[in-house]
Parts: C-alpha cells; sequence; structure tokens
C-alpha cells in the first residue's frame, strides 16, 4: 500500500482515462434575499453574481483533469449558445472534445441553481431526454471504437439524457472487454442490466433501491440487493454511495466492507457522486484495488460536499485532507494491524513515525517530558505499551499498579501521544519488527548499544535516539516514596 500512495501523490504519470456520457451545463445564479415580491409570496433574489461549471459527464471529465489525468470526452450537445459555452469550458479545462457531436434539433442539457445565502432554493431544468438519433448514435460507436485502445480505463457517466442508449453502453462494453479496459459505470438507469459486463458500478442507495425486486429497509436487504445486481451484472464490484452513513463496497462472494463518512461540513451534495466516479476510477486504473479505491473516493467525496456548487477535487485536497485527518482515529489505543495500516500510511505520505516504550505504571512529570521530546522528534509518536502479564514479569509480583487500560487511558490523554498498543512480551523486538519506525527513542539511562530493537531499525536504515531524562524520577521511588509516607508505625 505504500508504494500505491507514494505513486498516487507523487507521480506524474497519469492513467488516460475516457469518459462517456450525458453532457451538462450547469449555471448558478447567486444572490441574498431580504424581501418577499408584492405581486406573489415568493422571494426576491437581489442578484450578485452567476457563473458556469461542468455537469454530468462533463464534471467526471472536469474531475479527472484536476487529478491530472489525459481525458478524451464523448457526448452530444445542442448547437446552440449554451452548447458553445459548454464546449469552451470543456476545452479550457484540457479535455479532448473530438469525441463530442452536435445536436440540431434538441437544446444543450443545462441545470440553472438559484442560491441566496449559500443555500439553494430554486433549480430550472432544460433538456430533452429522448434517445439520440441514430445517425449520432454511429458517430458516438465510431469514435469509441477508434480511441478506446489508446485508454487506460472507462468511465460512464449515465445522467438518462439521451446519449447513453442501450447500443452505445453495449458496445462499449464489448469493446472494453475486447481491449482488457476496466469499464466504471455510474449507473441512472433503474435497469441495471443495460450495464452489464461493467467491471464496478458506483450506484447510490436510492438507484439500488428502485433498482430491485424488493424492499429496502435493512443493511440486510441492501446486502441482498446488492447481491442481486452484482449477479444480474455479472461486475466485480458495486460501490453503493450512502450520504451521511458513507459507501459500502460489495464484492462477489465477499463480505462487505463499510467506508463511513469523513465530511466535516456539509455545504452542498451536487457533483458528489461525480467525484467519486472519478476517484475511484482513477485510483483503480493506476493499480489500486477496489478498497483502496473506495476509500480514497470517499476521502474526496468528504471534501466536495463541503464546498458549494458543482466543484473538482486536486489531489493536493486529498493528500491535505488524509493528512489533517486520517491519522487521526476515535480512539488512540488500537491493534496491531489497525497500527500497522496507519504507520504505513503515514510513511507513504512522509511523515516520520517515532517509537518508543514502557511500563509507565505511575506517570510523572518525567514521563510528561520524555514524551514531549520525543513527539517533537517527528511527526507521529507511537508508545508500546507492556501488557499487564508483560510488567509482572519484568517488575515483580507488585506490579503494576495500575491496570494496563488505566495506563493506556492515561497515555491516550497526553496531546504529545499520537497512537498506542499493548504489547505482551517482556521486549518490544517484534512489535518494533512490525511497524518498522522511522526513530526509536529512548532515555539516555540507556547507552545507544543497550537500546532493545537497536539492531532491528538500523538494519532496515532508521535510527536511534537518545533523550535526556529527569533525573531522580521513576515509578519505582515513586511508589517507595509512597509507602514511606503512609508505613504504619
Amino acid at each position: 500500500m505504500k508504494s500505491k500512495f507514494k505513486y498516487f501523490f507523487d507521480s506524474k504519470e497519469r492513467p488516460k482515462v475516457l469518459v462517456v456520457g450525458d453532457l451538462i451545463l450547469d449555471e448558478y445564479l447567486w444572490g441574498g434575499v431580504t424581501r418577499i415580491s408584492p405581486e406573489a409570496p415568493v422571494p426576491v433574489l437581489e442578484t450578485k453574481s452567476e457563473n458556469l461549471s461542468l455537469g454530468g459527464a462533463a464534471n467526471v471529465a472536469n474531475n479527472l483533469a484536476a487529478l491530472g489525468c489525459e481525458v478524451t470526452l464523448i457526448g452530444a450537445i445542442g448547437q446552440d449558445e449554451k452548447g458553445d459555452r459548454l464546449l469552451e469550458l470543456i476545452k479550457e479545462r484540457g479535455i479532448h472534445t473530438e469525441g463530442i457531436f452536435r445536436f440540431v434539433h434538441r437544446p444543450t442539457t443545462s441545470k440553472m441553481r438559484i442560491i441566496a445565502h449559500n443555500q439553494q432554493i430554486l433549480r430550472i431544468d432544460k433538456e430533452d431526454n429522448r434517445p439520440i438519433t441514430e445517425e449520432t448514435e454511429k458517430k458516438i460507436i465510431k469514435f469509441t471504437d477508434q480511441i478506446l485502445p489508446e485508454m487506460d480505463g472507462v468511465i460512464v457517466s449515465d445522467y438518462q439524457k439521451g446519449v447513453l442508449t442501450e447500443k452505445v453502453i453495449k458496445n462499449l462494453v464489448h469493446r472494453a472487454q475486447k481491449a482488457k479496459k476496466k469499464v466504471i459505470v455510474d449507473p441512472k438507469s433503474a435497469d441495471f442490466s443495460l450495464y452489464k459486463g461493467a467491471t464496478v458500478l458506483t450506484p447510490n442507495q436510492k438507484e439500488v433501491e428502485r433498482s430491485v425486486p424488493i424492499k429496502v429497509n435493512s443493511l440486510e436487504d441492501l446486502e441482498r440487493a446488492a447481491e442481486y445486481l452484482l449477479s444480474l451484472t455479472r461486475a466485480d464490484a458495486l460501490l453503493v454511495t450512502r450520504g451521511k452513513d458513507g459507501m459500502t463496497l460489495y464484492k462477489n462472494k465477499e463480505k462487505p466492507t463499510a467506508i463511513p463518512t469523513e465530511a466535516k461540513e456539509v455545504f452542498d451534495v451536487t457533483g458528489a457522486g461525480d467525484t467519486v466516479v472519478s476517484v475511484f476510477g482513477m485510483a483503480v486504473f493506476v493499480g489500486f484495488d477496489f478498497e483502496e479505491a473506495a476509500w480514497l473516493s470517499n476521502m474526496a467525496a468528504s471534501i466536495v460536499v463541503g464546498k458549494v456548487g458543482t466543484a473538482a477535487v486536486t489531489l493536493n485536497e486529498i493528500n491535505e485532507f488524509l493528512q489533517e485527518e486520517m491519522f487521526r482515529t476515535s480512539h488512540t489505543l488500537l491493534r496491531l494491524e489497525e497500527l500497522k495500516k496507519l504507520v504505513s500510511l503515514a510513511k507513504s505520505t512522509g511523515k516520520t513515525v517515532v517509537f518508543t516504550n514502557g511500563c509507565f505504571d505511575i506517570i510523572h512529570g518525567g514521563h510528561i517530558e520524555f514524551l514531549q521530546k520525543a513527539k517533537a522528534k517527528g511527526d507521529l509518536l507511537v508508545v508500546g505499551l507492556n501488557s499487564d502479564a508483560s510488567v509482572r514479569a519484568i517488575k515483580g509480583d507488585g506490579r503494576p499498579i495500575k491496570t494496563q487500560k488505566e495506563r493506556a487511558d492515561i497515555l491516550s490523554a497526553l496531546r504529545y501521544v499520537d497512537y498506542i498498543t499493548i504489547f505482551d512480551e517482556t521486549t518490544p523486538k517484534q512489535l518494533i519488527s512490525e511497524i518498522r519506525p522511522d526513530i526509536l527513542v529512548k532515555g539516555n539511562d540507556y547507552a545507544i548499544d543497550e537500546v532493545v530493537g537497536r539492531e532491528i531499525v538500523e538494519g532496515y536504515g532508521a535510527r536511534v535516539e537518545l533523550i535526556p531524562i529527569v533525573k531522580g524520577l521513576s515509578t519505582t521511588k515513586t511508589v517507595e516514596k509512597i509507602l514511606e509516607n503512609h508505613k504504619l508505625d
């Protein structure tokens, strides 16, 4: 996973992606409401600004372009002013437009959103949802056949505006399968058999509910619905977006993977599905497995819903979000497997991981100062905490004074400590081998060659550092002083 993250964020190489679907011009009218019209009981919007953005499949292409991908877009627009403006916007993003064809007898699909005080109060749609003509259909199929061999993957963005006819989709999937290209579909049709042969589908929960012959009232129902759709479409996976409940990845004959939402604050969900399919598709096309790709797309969706209007997410934004949020868990005490994943993620994004260990039986000022100095050595401080059994083996039957849970709870409350894991061995050698920290720290009451694990970390190129300790402070001395002060006469 480490090498994949490094590639994703650092490599200049990006996949060539073919996006096929319904192109939409999103128009935004911004203003404020301070009064009601005297003509009718409706609010009066005082216009402050207007702007245009890419919607539908064009927004998927826009997201991919923002991620650095080379994107070719296939679709159709009207021979009208809105079509001209949409085409101009697409070209400005550096997206290839040779596959965009013009309608003669139907308008460009557009959605005007009226926004007052950052809240959408009205949407006005202009569209013709009839299937495209056979002539346009043939043009799209011919161009698809020409360009597809050059692509690394295909994303189908279906908004049910008439472009993705059964013939267009079947030809696209057939050609992609022959060329061994993955096809990711964001579906809108209630008939999922239309997408048979796609690699992954990314519907939202409502789209799943209306496409299956059962009622979906629980997670168990949703799982059965997913199984039905996987069987129907012969897809490898189904990624269901579930709003505030995050998303769930379903794969054939495997346990579902639930991915909770990470959004801090939701301003506008417009285009969130486009962001999900874009980031998921890109990640799959560069070699991520479905779970990793879903996890990244969930991060991207969490960013985009914090923006107002149709918006794209960049790799820098995803990277920053990861660095700010993903190293924070709801708890500091982790199992080793959880810790290893977070350490791997931290190192893959350039963070320095510091490790120390100890019993930490009765926390005193010396411990606090030591942990503060240890954290200053890097970005994340991981503490290996001896279990109760381990402490007894080292210190004797009278120890520990506090249980491992109490000791872990106290350490968790310290802002210098990022993660804690408990180990049963008398030394942390196995733990160090598993998590492979960048820096191993101990107090300077040890000599370098006495530090347990030194040969392990130096063996893979990391280092050991000694930190000055506060003299005269130790748990043993604290216990002795308590006993001395409270002994019976």
